[in-house]
This record gives C-alpha cells, sequence and structure tokens, in this order.
C-alpha cells in the first residue's frame, strides 16, 4: 500500500526538482510511470482483496501514530476494502491515461515538468481522501485535491481569468470545508472518535427524526462540505469556471478524482446517513434539483467544455439523489461508469480544441467527423453512454438510480420526475454538442484545418470508450439479466457487507421497473431526435425559439445570474462592509488611538530625556530646587 500511495508523491517530489525543464516527453514520462506504478500496486491490492472472504475484505495499516491528546488517538491508517478498492482503481486507471494524453496536449508547454508535478500531487492527495481510515486522515486528503485544483485551475496565472478561476474554485470549497471540519466536531463530540469503522459500528439502529440531533446536524455538515467539493447547489459556481485549467485537468477532476469525494464521503459512512433521514432528504432533493438545474444551462452553453462542465454538475447530482434515497451502491456505480464516459468526452473536447488550433466554440465547428474520425468515433461512445442508450454503461447506473428514486421508502414519484428530466435535457444537450462538432455543415474558418491527434492522445480515448461501453455490465439489473442467460448483478454482490439496507425497503416487481425504464428511455430518446432534427436538419430552428422565448432564453444562457446574485448580494456587500470596518475601525479608530498612544510615550521619553543631560551642575541645581522646596513645604505646613 505504502507504493500504491507514495509513488505519485515520488513522481512530484522528481518533477518538482526540475520544474523549470521544458522537455514534456521526460516530465510526462516520469508522471505517468509514478501513476502507472499506483495503479498496478491498485491491481494487486485488489487481487488480495477478491481472494479474502466477502465478509472479511479488508486489507489495513497503519504507518505510524499521528497525534495523541488524552484519549483522542489518530494514526496515519488506511484501509482497502469493497469501497476504497473501486475508488483507487478509477483514480489511478483513469489518472493514469489522463497523464498519457497530457504528454502529447501539453508538449509545447513552457511549465510542462510543473504540470505534471502538480499532476502526481493531485493523485497522491487523493489517495489519501480515499484510503484514510478516518475522518481526520480523509481531511488532509480532502484539502491536498482543493490546493491542487486551485494550482492546476490557475495553472496559466498569467491570465487573469484563469487566475481568478483558480482563486474561485479555492475559496468557494474553503466554506464547504468550513461545514465538514464543523461536522467533524460534532460527530467526535457525539461518538468520542473519527475512525470510519468505529463510527459506522457506533451508528444507532433507530433512525434519529429531529432536525436538531446530534447525528443529523453532523451528516449535515459533512453534506455541506461535500456540495461544495462535489459542486452541488449552492456550492457549483466555481466548476464551471474551473474550465480555465488544461483539458485533461479538467478531464481529472470531473472524472476520476476531486467531484466525487463528496459522494464518496457519504457512501463511507453510509450506516451513519441512513439513521439520519432529514438529511437523506435534503441530499435527494438538492442532487435532484441539481441534476435538473444543470441540465437546463448545459442547452444553452456554446463552450465545448462549459457543456461538459454543466453536465458533470447535473450528472453528480444524480449521485447524490441515489445517495440520499439510500441507493448507495447506484451511488458508487454512477460513479465508476461517470469517470469513465467523461475523462472520455472530456479528453475527446481536449483533442478537438488541439485539432482546431485552439478553438473552443462548437459554433465554429460541424463536420469534424471527417478530419477526426478516431475522435469522433470514441466521443460518440461517450455520448451514447452519457445518454443512457440501453446496454452502453450510463444506462445501467442511470436507471438504477431512477429505479431507487421511484421505489425507494426514502424516495418518491417528484424525485424520479426530476431525474426523467433530468435524463431527458441530458439527451438534447449532449446530442446538440455532437451535432454542432462532429456532424452537419462545417462551420470551421478556412484559416483552421482541423487534424486528427497524435497516437499518444487517441489511445487514452479508445481505452476509455471501450471502457464506457462494457463497464456497466458489471451491474446488470436482474430485470435485464434474466433474460440474459441469468448473468449475475457482480457489483451488487460486492458492496453488499458494506451497505446498510434501506428502512422498510421490498423488492421492485418486474413491470414497474421495466415501464420506468421505458419511460426514462423513450424520452431520452425523443429528446435525442429532436436535438438532431434542431441541429443538423434544421439549424434554424433552434435560432427562432430562442428569439420568441428571448427573456427566458437569456435568463438560462446567463446561467440564471446566479454569479451576479452572489456578487450583489453576497461578495459585494461582504467587501464593502470589510472596507468600512478597515476604514472607520481600523483606520479611524485603533490607528489613531496606537498613534496617540505612540506620541504620548514618545513625549514623555523626550521629556525624560532632556532631564537626564549628564551635566552634573544642572544635576545639582535640580537637587537645590528640590530641597528649597520640599523645605518651603515644610515650613508653610
Amino acid at each position: 500500500m505504502a507504493v500504491l500511495i507514495l509513488a505519485p508523491f515520488v513522481g512530484f517530489l522528481i518533477n518538482g526538482v526540475r520544474y523549470k525543464k521544458h522537455s514534456g516527453n521526460v516530465a510526462g514520462s516520469i508522471a505517468t510511470v509514478a501513476v502507472a506504478i499506483s495503479f498496478i500496486s491498485a491491481i494487486l491490492l485488489v487481487v488480495d482483496l477478491v481472494s479474502m472472504p466477502a465478509e472479511a475484505r479488508r486489507i489495513a495499516v497503519s504507518f505510524f501514530e499521528w497525534m495523541a491528546i488524552d484519549k483522542f488517538k489518530v494514526n496515519a491508517g488506511f484501509v482497502v476494502d469493497q469501497i476504497s478498492a473501486i475508488m483507487i482503481l478509477v483514480i489511478t486507471g483513469v489518472g493514469t491515461l489522463i497523464h498519457l494524453f497530457s504528454i502529447g496536449y501539453m508538449h509545447h508547454d513552457k511549465g510542462v515538468a510543473k504540470y505534471f508535478a502538480y499532476l502526481n500531487l493531485f493523485i497522491f492527495n487523493m489517495l489519501l481522501l480515499v484510503l484514510g481510515d478516518s475522518l481526520l486522515v480523509m481531511f488532509v486528503g480532502w484539502e491536498g485535491v482543493g490546493l491542487c485544483s486551485y494550482l492546476l485551475i490557475g495553472f496559466w496565472f498569467t491570465d487573469k481569468e484563469k487566475a481568478a478561476a483558480g482563486m474561485k474554485a479555492f475559496i468557494t470549497n474553503r466554506i464547504g470545508d468550513a461545514a465538514f471540519l464543523l461536522g467533524m466536531f460534532v460527530l467526535f463530540i457525539t461518538f468520542g472518535t473519527l475512525n470510519f469503522s468505529e463510527l459506522n459500528a457506533l451508528a444507532p439502529t433507530v433512525a434519529e427524526s429531529s432536525w436538531l440531533g446530534a447525528l443529523t446536524l453532523g451528516t449535515m455538515f459533512l453534506f455541506i462540505g461535500a456540495t461544495g467539493k462535489s459542486a452541488q447547489i449552492p456550492l457549483y459556481v466555481w466548476l464551471p469556471d474551473a474550465m480555465a485549467g488544461p483539458t485533461p485537468v479538467s478531464a481529472l477532476i470531473h472524472a476520476a478524482t476531486m467531484v466525487t469525494a463528496g459522494v464518496y464521503m457519504i457512501v463511507r459512512l453510509n450506516p451513519l446517513f441512513i439513521m439520519a433521514p432529514n438529511t437523506m432528504m435534503v441530499i435527494a432533493i438538492i442532487g435532484a434539483a441539481t441534476a435538473v438545474f444543470a441540465a437546463t444551462i448545459g442547452i444553452t452553453q456554446n463552450d465545448i467544455k462549459k457543456v461538459l462542465a454543466y453536465s458533470t454538475v447535473s450528472q453528480l447530482g444524480y449521485m447524490f439523489l441515489a445517495a440520499g434515497v439510500g441507493a448507495f451502491g447506484a451511488a458508487m456505480f454512477h460513479l465508476m461508469t461517470h469517470a469513465f464516459f467523461k475523462a472520455l468526452m472530456f479528453l475527446g473536447s481536449g483533442s478537438v480544441i488541439h485539432g482546431m488550433h485552439e478553438e473552443q466554440d462548437i459554433r465554429k465547428m460541424g463536420g469534424l467527423k471527417k478530419y477526426m474520425p478516431i475522435t469522433h468515433i470514441t466521443f460518440l461512445m461517450g455520448w451514447l453512454a452519457i445518454i443512457g442508450t440501453p446496454l452502453f454503461s450510463g444506462f445501467f447506473s442511470k436507471d438504477e438510480i431512477l429505479a431507487y428514486a421511484f421505489h425507494s421508502p426514502l424516495g418518491s414519484p417528484i424525485l424520479w420526475a426530476a431525474g426523467v428530466l433530468g435524463a431527458t435535457l441530458t439527451a438534447f444537450y449532449m446530442t446538440r454538442l455532437m451535432a454542432l462538432t462532429f456532424w452537419g455543415k462545417s462551420r470551421v474558418s478556412d484559416d483552421v484545418h482541423p487534424h486528427e491527434s497524435s497516437a499518444i492522445m487517441t489511445i487514452p480515448l479508445i481505452i476509455l470508450a471501450i471502457l464506457s461501453v462494457f463497464a456497466g455490465w458489471i451491474g446488470v439489473p436482474h430485470v435485464i439479466g434474466e433474460h440474459l442467460g441469468h448473468m449475475p448483478n457482480f457489483w451488487e454482490h460486492w458492496l453488499h457487507p458494506l451497505i446498510s439496507p434501506i428502512p422498510g425497503w421490498t423488492a421492485i416487481d418486474h413491470t414497474t421497473e421495466w415501464v420506468l425504464m421505458g419511460c426514462s428511455v423513450g424520452l431520452a430518446t425523443v429528446s435525442a431526435i429532436v436535438a438532431y432534427q434542431f441541429y443538423v436538419k434544421s439549424p434554424e430552428t433552434p435560432k427562432k425559439i430562442a428569439e420568441s422565448i428571448k427573456p427566458v432564453y437569456n435568463t438560462v444562457y446567463n446561467k440564471y445570474f446566479v454569479d451576479e446574485a452572489y456578487f450583489g448580494f453576497i461578495i459585494n456587500p461582504l467587501v464593502s462592509l470589510s472596507k468600512n470596518t478597515w476604514y472607520y475601525i481600523d483606520v479611524n479608530f485603533i490607528d489613531k488611538m496606537t498613534f496617540w498612544a505612540g506620541d504620548l510615550v514618545r513625549g514623555m521619553g523626550s521629556f525624560a530625556r532632556s532631564v537626564q543631560t549628564g551635566n552634573m551642575q544642572q544635576y545639582a541645581m535640580y537637587i537645590g530646587i528640590g530641597v528649597v522646596v520640599a523645605l518651603s513645604f515644610v515650613i508653610m505646613r
């Protein structure tokens, strides 16, 4: 396990020392090999885990005692079990492909060694986050990925807009992190430990109904922390702006690492969360609302990376919806499939941007499938997966979430309807993205000559495309598996020992499951066909519709003016309050009082110095005057 964790850190140190070097191949090779070593280590650990009995699958190590304060002791302990095993395979596997892609994408950049150093440090911190055996060790990685996201999003910091995007991500995450700390305090005061296995073992057996109960407050604070790291309402605003960083960074943050941290943390503590139904309800509502809200914005965006960014926010909403209705296994399932198809689509967008000479506006593309056949066919696989096409990976994971949202005692038909609406919108805006980028007539400028990317960039695309197609087959629902020769649901069996059952759960009947599946697939298909008609067959129609509903369109196009509202109602008043506090209290009161006290002391010092001249005759005169005054006082008395 030490090799798994430390290999990226060694890569970071080597590239960090040589940060001024300009050889992208050397820096990229060092960083990629470092993560590949971690990936091989992860595979070996998972093989060991599989060989163990299902109820005893756990590999734990403690490297040293980190801190000991009275009864509070924390070890630098790490654990690989069924949940963290999935994460380490995704992080290091997809991470290796992203590193490999970066060698081709970033080879011309002057700061390439520094870039790969940051990338390795990001992987190292993410491994700390998912392998830590306590909330405190997790928090170290939690903060580490926050720092690395700041460094990577603002990597081209000489551009003020990009530097501001990095700062926005950093500050927004700190708001969530403050809540995460409060959650840790509440849980420690309540249970006396921050160790995951001990916390889960101490989880109450009766659900807590109070909104102000310790368990509800603790889990609610942790969830607020998750909304920051995983970009949910109201702390999602940093993620679309994170597109300012290099495209492989977007793939790493959006697909395999940081944004999944919140979902992972909730699944890790699922025995606690399931006993706090009020928190679960909030999680489900926020997840469903985010899925729909972000999907509507995705319809109007024209930057290829921004469309994918809002797609990420929306898909994360599905994961939280699943967790909120108690379907923790489905949340992890969608986390994994999303990592594959979203990494594929982000790297595919990087290939498009590279081939289009840094052009990102999809209105200036079109017909690229002729020039970029590998990028097109692999992107097509990602598109089929994310819109939930039957038998592609996204279909299995998303429909499982929708089934739980409808049937779970913690779910409701309203949550299911919101999920289906989000799926319908996803099919529309992702088809729009495909149509404007790869299909239809070319709108490419005459001075731009699109071309396919090199093999070092297309090989990761091909591997991720294969995973996007077939990864979902390890979690085929029983209703479909029965028609495929009683195919077992490996995913369900793998996670079963660590997932708490949903209170009051009864098995869903097959008819209902087929109907739910038919509704979501049918609506998504119609939505995709409509989008194809709009943006390939009749490209004038969307413009006419947008013109006819201009106020609505402008509101959505401007992202519901949420950023403006944050500036108008929160940020600017806080800045104004801070300036006034500084001017009236700091400058006009504290500074003046300090200067006055200083002047007084200095004046007294000057007076004292004026009578200490070292002149003996003057001192004798002072003594004489003093004697005369004293005698006069005695005589007159």
